[in-house]
């Protein structure tokens, strides 16, 4: 059955990630970041951002290019309130749009949980300021949303800019400096456990056929 082999491959990777966080606080643990600030895997993500540097501009572009996720998760949204007006009742909304709705929620949780609990720092500073860095935030919210369009449409077209858009931004941001190089890793778990429990939830619901 396709829902619980994504049920489980969303189990795995949500596991991985947090070993992965867990990993980052106790291997390799030195003060390197900005203002003393302890990173995990230290040489490894210094030796990383002195090879890429850091590129401000291609910082700017991602982060302006971010917006087009939370776009995406808006016209779900529309599409999702139109349904309830229609309908009268929030039960008549379409199964997969609610639970698309639900969890938008639950990468934003993941989100705000992690910008109150900081794992690690940004090895740059942001406009003067120190910023919480694990997991990217941007990396994130692209490799989350950015598949339910795929998922939804499920159009050739919309295959080709899904991926060709996440890999720009996913490499983007990596090389960008902004972020050490865990940072990305772990979003990129995290993001794949929590999309592929949401196909599997969407999977398991009976009438729904998607690929």
């Amino acid at each position: 059955m396709k829902e619980k082999r994504n049920l489980l491959a969303g189990a795995g990777l949500i596991a991985a990630f947090a070993l992965w966080t867990v990993l980052i606080q106790c291997v390799d643990v030195q003060a390197v970041g900005q203002n003393g600030t302890k990173i995990g895997f230290a040489d490894f993500n210094v030796w990383f951002h002195q090879l890429t540097g850091v590129h401000m501009t291609l910082y700017t572009i991602t982060d302006w290019l971010g917006l087009v996720p939370i776009f995406i998760c808006l016209c779900f949204g529309v599409l999702g309130l139109v349904q309830l007006i229609k309908r009268r009742s929030l039960l008549k909304v379409d199964p997969d749009i609610l639970i698309l709705g639900a969890y938008y929620v639950l990468v934003i949780a993941c989100y705000l949980v992690f910008e109150m609990i900081p794992v690690n720092y940004r090895p740059v500073l942001i406009e003067g300021r120190l910023e919480a860095s694990y997991p990217s935030s941007t990396t994130l919210l692209v490799l989350s949303v950015m598949p339910t369009l795929w998922f939804q449409a499920n159009r050739k077209a919309v295959a080709v800019f899904v991926v060709t858009f996440s890999v720009f931004m996913v490499i983007g941001r990596l090389v960008s400096g902004v972020h050490w190089a865990t940072d990305i890793i772990g979003s990129v778990l995290l993001s794949a456990g929590l999309y592929m429990l949401y196909r599997s939830a969407v999977l398991s619901r009976p009438g729904l056929s998607h690929p």
